[in-house]
């Protein structure tokens, strides 16, 4: 029985460490990504956007503005949206 339980936790560790990485989609790109807390800049870099374009998540079919200095908390699933910043002056 110690062999089974064992062996069975090994497989249930193995499968946590394997969803460690998930899917994201940014610009309509799959990524794969870590799942957890992860940095803008991080998911900037991971899907390929210039540092100096605005991301966005869409969330329920709306677009909300992501600070550059933030995090989000990835899950696998999440959707992403990149565009160059408004250079208006206000």
């Amino acid at each position: 029985m110690g062999l089974s339980e064992r062996v069975g936790a090994r497989t249930d560790q193995e499968d946590d460490h394997s969803r460690d990485i998930v899917t994201i989609t940014v610009n309509t790109i799959d990524r794969d990504i870590h799942r957890g807390r992860q940095p803008v800049s991080e998911i900037k870099r991971v899907g390929e956007v210039p540092q100096a374009d605005e991301l966005a998540q869409v969330v329920d079919g709306k677009l909300v503005p992501l600070d550059d200095n933030g995090a989000v908390t990835i899950k696998g699933g999440e959707a992403f949206v990149s565009h160059p910043r408004d250079s208006s002056a206000s």
